[in-house]
């Protein structure tokens, strides 16, 4: 019979409670969630009653949470400046750790974690779900195979899509550097964790350009207002919160359930009066060039490996979709990845190209991130009943960020060649 794990969550939004939450709680011969904490009274409730966690067990302080262990295991997945300070405590009280990216934007908090992490010997997966992604495991396969020789060069595009930056980084929580972290590191230290596996070795130089374009009270269209609900552009402005939130939300035929409306709107089933009234009071219905954000819109990294290998990684907001490409320079081929279809495409010089479907494999992953979401609670679960060490250990995982904090100071001081160690 199979061990289950008892899982405390602390951070119940659209990754430890949409994502992580549901998928623990459909596998429940795993995991059983049995305390949840977040201090927004009504996602508390909301999965609360979804997971069956009893109202004893639900904490809306950090504080009362962290007195003792609640579980075997903890979800991390609150805003990106507590994760050090919680996950530190929560090794102090025992648990195994799964913990949303990014770990930290500083440094030295990098450290401190990873000493704290040596010091009390428990479990750290990071939640670079992309390295589980079926798309991206079968790319490391080919790759290693060297049918197309070796690898030379790797050129990547995060392609944000404009409705999501609008939502994520322009109203959303992920908006001000300051209150989370620059958005290199969380948007993109997913890129920079696959570019440095790819590549197998360890990124030695680094330097980055990019900035905030549009999303400015320079570029507002004159007299609009400050929320969308009460502007005459309301009906015709890309940004609309009526037209992304209502519109979008009506077109693909009203949910009752899905992102990003439920993340605007604790209200379940989903309605339509909810997601009106989140727009017309809540800070997703404000003007995008009224907003307190500072993030960039654009940048450009670029990387040199200690084997030689050399990376590109473009990450734009104005695409009209999502998803990331990825093109393999190699030495007898390259290889195609865009994560949005179901094929990679592996072009030897001089032969016929070979289309690799890799959409029967996705299917088995679950949730999003192209099956990534399901992957890392597959292998999470694996790490928790082994002495396997995870692809996405703490340790593993650091290397990721240490390239995207020089990559924010390159850019800040206008593209500068910087070492990363």
């Amino acid at each position: 019979m199979q061990k289950r794990f008892t899982v405390a969550i602390i951070g119940c939004g659209s990754r430890g409670g949409e994502t992580y939450g549901r998928l623990m709680f459909n596998e429940k011969d795993k995991f059983f969630i049995t305390a949840v904490c977040d201090h927004n009274p009504e996602k508390l409730k909301k999965y609360g009653d979804v997971f069956e966690v009893p109202s004893s067990r639900r904490y809306l302080d950090e504080t009362e949470f962290f007195k003792e262990r609640r579980a075997d295991v903890l979800v991390i997945a609150t805003m990106d400046n507590d994760h050090v300070r919680q996950c530190i405590r929560a090794l102090e009280l025992g648990y195994d750790i799964l913990l949303e990216k990014p770990i930290t934007k500083d440094e030295k908090e990098c450290r401190l974690l990873l000493e704290a992490y040596r010091k009390y010997k428990k479990k750290v997966v990071v939640c670079h779900v992309l390295r589980y992604a079926p798309a991206y495991v079968k790319a490391k396969e080919i790759l290693d195979s060297k049918i197309c020789g070796d690898l030379v060069m790797i050129d990547s595009i995060e392609q944000v899509c404009y409705w999501h930056q609008a939502h994520s980084f322009v109203r959303g929580n992920w908006r001000n550097s300051t209150e989370s972290s620059p958005m290199i590191l969380q948007k993109c230290c997913h890129d920079l964790d696959l570019l440095q596996y790819y590549a197998c070795g360890k990124c030695v130089t680094i330097s980055s350009i990019g900035d905030l374009k549009h999303f400015r009270k320079e570029c507002k269209p004159e007299g609009a207002a400050s929320r969308c609900l009460q502007c005459k552009f309301v009906k015709s402005c890309t940004y609309s919160a009526e037209s992304i939130y209502v519109g979008n939300w009506k077109s693909i035929g009203m949910p009752d359930n899905a992102w990003p409306y439920n993340a605007i709107t604790p209200e379940y089933p989903l309605t339509e009066e909810a997601i009106r009234k989140a727009i017309e009071i809540g800070p997703y219905g404000r003007c995008v060039y009224e907003c307190d954000n500072d993030v960039v819109d654009h940048q450009i990294v670029t990387m040199t490996f200690d084997n030689g290998i050399k990376a590109n990684l473009r990450m734009t907001a104005f695409t009209a979709g999502g998803g990331r490409i990825m093109r393999f320079y190699c030495t007898d081929g390259q290889i195609d990845l865009q994560d949005v279809g179901e094929n990679l495409i592996v072009r030897r010089f001089n032969k016929p190209e070979e289309i690799v479907n890799v959409n029967d494999v996705a299917a088995e992953g679950g949730h999003n991130h192209g099956g990534g979401d399901g992957g890392l609670l597959r292998d999470f679960y694996k790490v928790l009943i082994s002495d396997e060490a995870s692809p996405t250990s703490l340790e593993a995982s650091l290397e990721s960020h240490l390239m995207a904090i020089r990559a924010e100071q390159s850019r800040k001081l206008g593209g500068e060649l910087l070492k990363i160690h």
